[in-house]
């Protein structure tokens, strides 16, 4: 009898693998929040970008997070 590999195994290591690339692609993250939001995360991503909720913002994340501070937001750690 011919074993064959169950699709649905297949799907779950190709789900698991992309998802470590995504992560293996960010660098660090900090929280930020503030009086108008619920605390965030944003990270910088491979090329330097900000990404938020997996977002890519097009904008470096030095900028991207002084651009929060200046306009009231907590970000760290």
């Amino acid at each position: 009898m011919k074993k064959s590999i169950n699709p649905l195994l297949l799907i779950c290591l190709f789900i698991a693998f992309s998802c470590q690339e995504d992560e293996a692609s960010l660098g660090s993250c900090v929280t930020c929040n503030s009086p108008q939001t619920t605390p965030f995360e944003v990270c910088e991503n491979s090329d330097g970008n900000a990404t938020v909720n997996g977002e890519d913002t097009e904008t470096d994340f030095d900028t991207y997070i002084a651009d929060l501070q200046a306009a009231g937001a907590n970000c760290g750690g």
